[in-house]
């Protein structure tokens, strides 16, 4: 087993009205308590729209902390940034980033067994979130958008938890790797072949298969940009 970083804060959130009409749990605080953790995730933690955020394919986000420096080289100081949250994430960490996990890694956290299981697909309550009309598409193209755990085993989370690597049987897969391929439009079939053949969500896997089956690639609008489009 080796360690990969460091767990800097345990976050959750309940989920309130937000624009637009609608729901989110995005404004998470950071909780000093260890936090229980179930196959769906914090047990105090809720998302507002359960079609697109959370699940046994999402029951954990995980943020690189390492990152907010760079989002505060690009934006400017926004009060967003002053502390671990401002993505919606539910553990803050350091020590490990998108290009340096990999697919379907084993992670031991605390006493839970957690799995790798996809990168974030931003979508456009991220523009509200930080008042920047085109902040999902940044996440997007930079790549910076942490990724989701599904849950092994049962257990705690709590702020200074190593982030252990158990087992790794994809190493040539890191979900930056895999974004990378989905987020620019790759249509080369030797790549699109090679990512049908990984165990990815079924959400992913299908994305995959469209590209191979059509030779196009999505409208992503809808989920970078939504009903923040200018008039």
């Amino acid at each position: 087993m080796e360690k990969l970083g460091v767990i800097n804060a345990v976050l959750a959130g309940k989920a309130a009205a937000f624009a637009h009409g609608t729901q989110s749990a995005i404004n998470k605080q950071i909780l000093a308590e260890r936090q229980h953790t179930t196959t769906l995730g914090f047990t105090n933690d809720e998302q507002g729209d359960p079609r697109f955020h959370g699940g046994i394919e999402k029951a954990l986000h995980i943020y690189p902390s390492e990152h907010y420096s760079a989002w505060q080289h690009d934006l400017g100081d926004k009060q967003v940034f002053d502390c671990a949250g401002a993505f919606g994430e539910n553990l803050s960490s350091t020590g490990v980033t998108e290009s340096s996990i990999c697919l379907n890694d084993k992670i031991r956290i605390g006493s839970t067994l957690l799995e790798v299981s996809q990168g974030r697909m931003p979508c456009w309550k991220l523009n509200v979130r930080f008042d920047q009309h085109d902040m999902a598409q940044r996440l997007q193209d930079t790549l910076r958008t942490g990724w989701y755990f599904r849950v092994l085993q049962e257990g705690d989370i709590g702020a200074g938890d190593e982030i252990v690597l158990v087992e790794r049987p994809y190493p040539d897969w890191s979900i930056a790797r895999i974004m990378a391929a989905v987020f620019e439009g790759c249509l080369e079939q030797q790549t699109l072949e090679q990512l049908a053949q990984l165990p990815l969500v079924e959400s992913w896997g299908a994305l995959i298969q469209r590209r191979l089956d059509t030779g196009l690639v999505e409208d992503w609008q809808p989920r970078l940009v939504g009903p923040t489009a200018k008039p």
